[in-house]
């Protein structure tokens, strides 16, 4: 694998959970399996950790059946116990001393291992140390058949500080912060909770708008609300767990829990008068005008008023049992 030190030979391992996503994993691993190195890059090689969490849509099969497709894939299995245990179990087992997140839903570009090789290098010499990760871009797209065809759009800006969504990190950066916390059960939080870990390690974050990563999800329609609602109640519980390991003004603006998101998002959803009821038939307009992902920045007025509410109501709960 050769030196493994930042700024001079790298060799990836690229981290991936996965749960029932088979479909689009498939354009995933293919992606990454098309990597172009430079003639001259400082990556030694990579290797490619899946850990399938619980998967029942026959992932494990399908990996079996077509392995020799795949030369760069080590996959290992775990109980359905969440991302952050699948990539806990993946940095365990990674060969590299660089680790690469992204989601099974990721489809990346050619240069995309390229592109963070190149970040890691001019980090390393601007810096002076491997104190630092690099963060790529993430484009949304619900076109399956070619994802990466999506422009930018200002709806993918993202002004998180550390997101497992396109990421690579040190290895031993995040085994020093101590991995991300498995008691992030339910959706949302554990990344950028572990990213204000690396924040108070000092680490720093460098942008990488060459590693270029394609955020599949299927066309929304009308029958994906309850679905997404209780992602926002979930999400409100874990931003509240959040808080209580990081009692910060700055993860109360994150996870919504300030009177300002609340008179927001009270006023944009008329205190909950726009709901998945009420504005069902100008959703259901919108998608029939095959403007699906504007349809779903428009739900987000009430999915955004049912993630405030939960986060509150979650803790007056941890406030009534302290």
């Amino acid at each position: 694998m050769g030196n493994t030190v930042v700024g001079e030979t790298v060799f990836f391992s690229v981290v991936i959970p996965t749960y029932n996503r088979l479909p689009i994993l498939q354009k995933c691993l293919q992606a990454l399996e098309q990597q172009e190195l430079n003639a001259l890059s400082t990556v030694s090689g990579y290797e490619i950790v899946l850990v399938d969490d619980g998967s029942t849509d026959g992932t494990l099969d399908w990996l079996l059946a077509n392995q020799r497709e795949f030369p760069h894939v080590r996959w290992f299995q775990q109980d359905h116990a969440g991302p952050a245990a699948a990539r806990n179990l993946g940095v365990e087992k990674a060969l590299g001393e660089t680790i690469i997140f992204i989601d099974s839903d990721l489809v990346v570009l050619k240069n995309f291992l390229q592109a963070h090789a190149d970040a890691l290098v001019q980090g390393k010499e601007t810096l002076g140390s491997d104190r630092f990760f690099t963060y790529g871009a993430v484009i949304n797209t619900c076109n399956f058949n070619n994802p990466t065809e999506e422009p930018y759009k200002i709806t993918d800006f993202s002004a998180a500080f550390f997101a497992t969504g396109n990421v690579a990190i040190p290895k031993h950066w995040l085994e020093k912060a101590g991995l991300f916390d498995t008691g992030f059960q339910l959706y949302g939080w554990e990344d950028l909770e572990l990213g204000v870990r690396l924040k108070n390690l000092g680490l720093k974050l460098i942008k990488c708008p060459a590693a270029v990563g394609y955020h599949w999800h299927p066309p929304f329609n009308l029958e994906q609300i309850p679905n997404l609602i209780d992602k926002e109640i979930q999400r409100g519980r874990m931003g509240v767990l959040f808080y209580q390991k990081h009692p910060t003004w700055e993860v109360r603006m994150m996870i919504q829990m300030t009177w300002l998101h609340r008179l927001l998002w009270g006023i944009l959803s008329l205190n909950g008068l726009l709901n998945e009821r009420t504005m069902a038939p100008f959703l259901h307009w919108l998608i029939k005008l095959g403007k699906p992902q504007l349809a779903l920045e428009v739900a987000r007025i009430f999915l955004n008023w049912y993630n405030v509410k939960g986060v509150y109501e979650a803790y007056a709960q941890m406030r009534k049992t302290a």
